[in-house]
């Protein structure tokens, strides 16, 4: 299991967008579309390729007023990264 990226970014070949027709954020890519959750896309959001596991984290704590998210953001970093949804 490879880890993310130090300062992950979005993959080029995916693209983070709100889409109305499913009420929430999705992953656009040439063979079809990923409905995210709102913590997935959150995180995603943050994911620039200027900002660091830990800035992420912090900025996710700080917006949202909880502690403790590390790990969450981790797992789903691990995850995305396996996907190729980040870089």
């Amino acid at each position: 299991m490879n880890a993310p990226p130090e300062k992950p970014k979005l993959s080029r070949l995916f693209r983070l967008q709100w889409e109305d027709a499913q009420s929430d954020y999705v992953l656009l890519y040439p063979e079809g579309m990923v409905k995210l959750n709102r913590s997935a896309a959150e995180i995603l959001k943050l994911c620039d390729g200027e900002r660091d596991v830990q800035t992420i984290t912090h900025d996710l704590e700080r917006a949202f007023s909880v502690a403790g998210l590390k790990e969450d953001v981790n797992d789903f970093l691990r995850i995305a990264n396996e996907r190729n949804w980040i870089s």
